[in-house]
């Protein structure tokens, strides 16, 4: 029989022949390989004809009862991640005969609570953030461009990192973006952002750049492909000092542009196509964000509300 090994490799090749990502397949052979061992280690289980039930509902109650360096759990979102990837390489195993298929069931995801987005900024703290960022130097014009650009879009921090000078339209102001699972679409570039990409692109970024024939939108002090730890430091700098009562990551200006166009009334279908998100279900959480405003219209709009006491 073969081992776990080499049926890992078996189950990478063929993620590779359906397209999936280099990065999806890198994340999911670490969890493989963290699984692999601890049914080594605690059951002595080394091949796929060993495995049982029971082995795969202890592991299950390992990851319930894991705790961090922080003494944390793990939360909801992280264990489904490694019951999807075990899952994934159960279904592949079943359908080649290497286990039976009541394996894949016994494994099931954590109900996972609904609740609001965390590190989100209003429209004032995005503002008073995006006014310290200096834009007398090149590299300060290219990352006050960049912000600009993650709060229009609500781009994910490796897709904005990503686009390329070819890939914006300035005519119809759209960028091209390479999504999760290789997936190209169009997103829209608001016109305050597409004002600082124009001059961006115009005026600054030629003196950042290095080598005539490189792609990227964004570029170093070197003229490569701007790093993303780059882009975090150098956020977490300009947040460094404001009173504000989350942590600023490149993902917040993503959350933040969610809830604003949701506030706003935007078509949530249509928030989902401008996030790449495959699910409807991803964004259910960012509607509570509304009840406030929703209360404040109620109490505004409806007659009953301004009648007088009787």
């Amino acid at each position: 029989m073969k081992t776990f090994a080499d049926l890992l490799q078996e189950y990478q090749e063929h993620l590779r022949a359906i397209r999936y990502s280099t990065d999806t397949i890198y994340k999911g052979r670490f969890t493989l390989l963290v699984f692999f061992r601890w049914m080594e280690e605690t059951y002595q289980v080394r091949t796929a004809d060993q495995l049982r039930q029971k082995h795969l509902e202890a592991w299950q109650q390992y990851l319930h009862g894991y705790r961090t360096g922080k003494g944390l759990p793990l939360r909801p979102l992280s264990i489904n991640k490694q019951i999807e990837c075990v899952r994934g390489l159960l279904k592949f195993l079943a359908k080649r005969g290497y286990v039976q298929g009541a394996l894949v069931d016994i494994l099931t995801y954590v109900k996972k609570p609904r609740l609001l987005p965390t590190s989100v900024l209003t429209h004032a703290e995005v503002k008073k953030l995006l006014a310290r960022v200096p834009t007398s130097s090149p590299e300060g014009y290219r990352d006050r461009t960049l912000f600009e650009l993650l709060y229009t879009t609500g781009l994910r921090r490796k897709e904005i990192l990503g686009i390329n000078l070819a890939d914006v339209d300035f005519k119809n102001r759209t960028v091209i973006v390479m999504g999760k699972g290789s997936k190209q679409r169009v997103v829209p570039i608001g016109r305050t952002a597409m004002r600082f990409v124009e001059t961006y692109v115009q005026g600054v970024r030629p003196f950042l750049a290095r080598n005539p024939v490189e792609p990227a939108l964004f570029l170093d002090r070197y003229g490569k492909r701007l790093p993303a730890p780059i882009l975090a430091r150098r956020l977490h700098g300009y947040a460094d000092g404001l009173d504000f009562k989350v942590i600023v990551t490149p993902h917040t200006f993503r959350r933040s542009c969610t809830t604003e166009l949701i506030r706003g009334g935007a078509n949530i279908y249509h928030v989902k196509d401008l996030l790449g998100h495959e699910e409807l279900d991803t964004l259910r959480h960012y509607t509570k964000l509304t009840i406030d405003d929703l209360k404040k219209t109620h109490e505004k709009c409806h007659p009953r509300e301004r009648d007088e006491p009787a």
